[in-house]
């Protein structure tokens, strides 16, 4: 029934996103009250609703454009078919815009050790979910390392050391302070000589000093690939679901900055604005591969397009 998507990841998915459906389906219940056709009306509270809801204002417009089409296609559209329209329109989008085809927490076999850097700005949730991610990675057989170059901040060393403690996984650390391309280079290495499948490089994230911290991340790079030529294979960008445009914003800053491949968008089940997910996605055309939706290890999952969007609108459907 639920395939490669466990019962146990889509309750937590559904659970998780339990905010963001009863926002969205409240305020789209009393736009369409009294209607019975999809008129410029519904539309106009449809557009609202989707910027309320932090999906962003041009990914917002392509919606309530394909919407239209349908609308003067079919001549006739009820409200009561609104919510399957959209829910069709906003899978159509993120199967566009999300290309990621990983199904579980995978790794490519040819790339050994496979070298994530992650980037993100202090409180989206970028230590905890190097800490999830990596758990999630030893579950899977992975040997795992850790590498503790956001060296400005003592509470992200020590709370990364904290997680490798608790999920048993090494931490490379110098310290607060420290050269983090030092730490970089000393964890790749360390990787490298046990044989490690794949080595995880937490870094500081201080947007207010963009040229400082673009020139911080190439440095990184170039050390660690004195060690490993292609590292690294994949950074990940950690946003804060709950802050909205704020992570719109940030999702800007950090590509300037760097080459992100991929996104992790945490903390969903803290916000009433889950749509935030489907604007960055369409936005910036670079794969959402990871979300959280709640506190404990399992709850972040690898993300699935359809599953999502299924959970979004579950509540319609129930």
């Amino acid at each position: 029934m639920f395939g490669l998507f466990s019962k146990e990841k889509k309750d937590s998915l559904n659970k998780g996103l339990e905010k963001s459906k009863e926002n969205f389906f409240t305020k789209l219940g009393k736009a369409i009250v009294g209607k019975s056709t999809v008129d410029n009306d519904v539309l106009d509270n449809l557009e609202e609703i989707l910027i309320s809801s932090d999906v962003g204002v041009d990914t917002t417009l392509k919606i309530i454009e394909r919407i239209q089409l349908r609308v003067s296609k079919d001549k006739y559209l009820g409200t009561t078919e609104l919510d399957r329209i959209l829910k069709e329109e906003i899978a159509s989008l993120l199967s566009e815009s999300n290309t990621s085809t990983l199904t579980d927490f995978e790794i490519p076999s040819d790339k050994k050790p496979y070298v994530i850097m992650v980037v993100g700005v202090n409180g989206v949730g970028k230590t905890t979910t190097i800490g999830k991610l990596s758990a999630q990675f030893s579950k899977k057989g992975k040997k795992v390392l850790l590498g503790a170059a956001d060296t400005f901040r003592a509470a992200a060393v020590d709370q990364l050391k904290l997680w490798g403690q608790r999920v048993g996984i090494p931490v490379v650390s110098r310290g607060m302070n420290t050269d983090p391309s030092a730490v970089a280079f000393d964890a790749v290495r360390q990787g490298v000589d046990e044989s490690a499948d794949v080595i995880i490089i937490d870094t500081a994230g201080r947007l207010h000093t963009k040229v400082n911290l673009m020139q911080e991340l190439l440095k990184i790079k170039r050390v660690m690939q004195k060690v490993v030529p292609d590292a690294p294979h994949e950074v990940l960008l950690v946003l804060d679901g709950s802050t909205g445009q704020n992570a719109m914003i940030q999702a800007r800053e950090f590509t300037k900055a760097t080459d992100v491949t991929a996104l992790a968008i945490t903390k969903l089940d803290g916000t009433a604005k889950g749509g935030v997910v489907i604007g960055i996605s369409d936005e910036f055309k670079i794969p959402v591969k990871y979300i959280g939706v709640g506190e404990k290890v399992d709850d972040l999952q690898v993300f699935d397009k359809t599953e999502f969007v299924d959970s979004l609108f579950s509540k319609v459907e129930s």
